[in-house]
């Protein structure tokens, strides 16, 4: 009997389905949810209940980086420029010097340990070097987990951006490889060219989308995440078509709208959030339906012996050598090693030896997928317990839900933004019309224990009442220092 496209739907559906519910006991038990969804892809592949046959790395590939595509361009449309900027040094040593020494480290411990060239060694070094930007994102906001300044920007911004590196490594290394002839300088200046064209293609696509999204005035709203979905894969595209890093231009290009304002900012972030987890769930299936479990226990020790030669050594060394002149306390180095958590991209990045027909290509796709899942297990759980002991943690700051939008224009920078009744201000017991309020300040809304005010001038307001206020930057301003004086 045939398979029909309504089999597909369903398995594709049930699939889908059983993950999102994963992250349910993903929350309650706190094991990592991408764990789960490449628990869910194994079973459903043909060694496991499921009886899926798949077997094709060069698909696996292409949803691979289609996903990738999608999760480091919503990675940097929610990431906060202003945060990340003061890290801005110390992550893009990371993302490269890091993943180099890291590299380089688990190359030579791979060549003793697996009985493999050097060059193979550094092949599956390169695999595994850079920390998974999805794993990353995913973790850190899933567990909740609320960092000391300066330590979560820079791990956002490392593993958003070391993506590039690791796949140089890797494409260049497997050519290597194939051929031997080559010479290393000739890679070193197609390096620079790969980071430079990324980086340049980057910054221009997020121009450009960012002055299509304000002067195009769509009349949908509906249309402007189809527009930026096909502009980011056309960056994506045309920078690695030009010969640079399009991991690294699509990146790059959320950076550049993340610090910007446009129409529609809110509803493209909320759409880009949901798509970026669809977008894990289908990679983290696919990767699972491409491992055969019975082909890890083959290297169930050289595995683990690699997954915590790379979390024990190899990390914390490149971390050490890259964060050497930074100011940062020893704790937080040690912490920052110990989120180098490995995802989907290793395990991506490992269908290029199978597809190039490499030598011991299912070896190193076999270890590398052990290692991955070696590190969400241990790294991914024990985040909170680390940020605890090593005391970088700090209290979450509380955020309201408004039941509000704002979807702001280019004719006027006005924005809504929350100002807070601190203790001892000179306004509690004061009713609205009694505070002098700049006349270009319009208060929306009182967030007042778990409770909304709709605001008149007879409200009087108490310590802790949260005002939503719509106003240009600079009255903003004003309003914050009127509420933070005290008589």
């Amino acid at each position: 009997m045939p398979i029909t496209i309504e089999v597909y739907l369903v398995a594709a559906a049930v699939l889908l389905v059983l993950s999102v519910i994963a992250s349910k006991i993903s929350d309650r038990f706190g094991v990592p949810a991408l764990l789960l969804f490449l628990a869910i892809g194994m079973l459903a592949g043909s060694e496991g209940i499921g009886g899926i046959y798949f077997d094709d790395p060069e698909l696996a590939q292409y949803l691979g980086v289609i996903a990738l595509v999608v999760i480091l361009f919503s990675g940097g449309l929610d990431t906060s420029w202003k945060s990340v900027k003061t890290a801005a040094v110390e992550a893009i040593t990371l993302a490269t010097l890091g993943v180099l020494l890291t590299a380089v480290i688990v190359g030579v411990f791979a060549h003793l340990v697996l009985n493999v060239s050097l060059l193979e060694g550094a092949l599956l070094g390169a695999i595994i070097s850079s920390t998974d930007a999805a794993a990353v994102f995913a973790i850190l906001r899933a567990k909740s987990i609320h960092l000391k300044p300066g330590i979560k920007p820079l791990l956002e911004l490392e593993s958003g951006s070391n993506d590039p590196m690791a796949v140089f490594l890797t494409v260049g290394l497997a050519q290597l490889l194939l051929q031997p002839e080559r010479s290393l300088a000739s890679l070193v200046l197609l390096f620079f060219q790969y980071l430079l064209i990324g980086a340049v293609t980057g910054w221009g696509a997020g121009r450009l989308i960012l002055l299509l999204i304000n002067r195009l005035k769509l009349g949908y709203a509906g249309l402007y995440p189809v527009i930026t979905l096909g502009l980011v894969f056309l960056t994506y595209g045309a920078t690695n078509l030009l010969g640079g890093s399009g991991f690294l231009a699509v990146y790059l290009a959320g950076l550049m709208l993340a610090r910007a304002d446009f129409i529609h900012k809110r509803s493209l972030l909320r759409f880009y959030d949901g798509t970026a987890w669809l977008m894990q769930i289908m990679m983290f299936l696919t990767l699972g339906l491409l491992v055969f479990p019975s082909r890890l226990v083959s290297v169930f020790l050289p595995g683990l012996a690699v997954a915590l030669f790379l979390m024990l050594v190899a990390r914390p060394l490149s971390v050490m050598v890259g964060l050497a002149f930074s100011r940062m306390r020893l704790r937080e180095k040690i912490f920052i090693s110990w989120v180098g958590l490995r995802g989907a991209v290793p395990i991506v990045l490992a269908t290029y030896p199978r597809i190039m027909g490499l030598p011991d290509s299912d070896m190193i796709f076999n270890v590398v997928f052990f290692v991955v899942v070696t590190s969400v297990l241990l790294q991914g759980t024990s985040l909170p317990f680390a940020a605890r002991k090593l005391k970088v943690d700090c209290p979450p700051r509380e955020v309201t839900d408004y039941p509000i939008e704002f979807v702001d224009g280019t004719e006027w920078k006005g924005q809504l933004k929350e100002s807070v009744v601190p203790e001892h201000s000179a306004v509690i017991g004061k009713a609205v019309y009694q505070l002098g309020l700049p006349g270009e300040y319009l208060i929306v809304l009182i967030a007042r224990d778990k409770e909304f005010i709709l605001p008149n001038g007879s409200v009087v307001l108490q310590k802790g009442d949260k005002i939503l206020g719509l106003a240009s930057e600079e009255v903003h301003a004003q309003v914050d220092r009127l509420l933070q004086a005290v008589e």
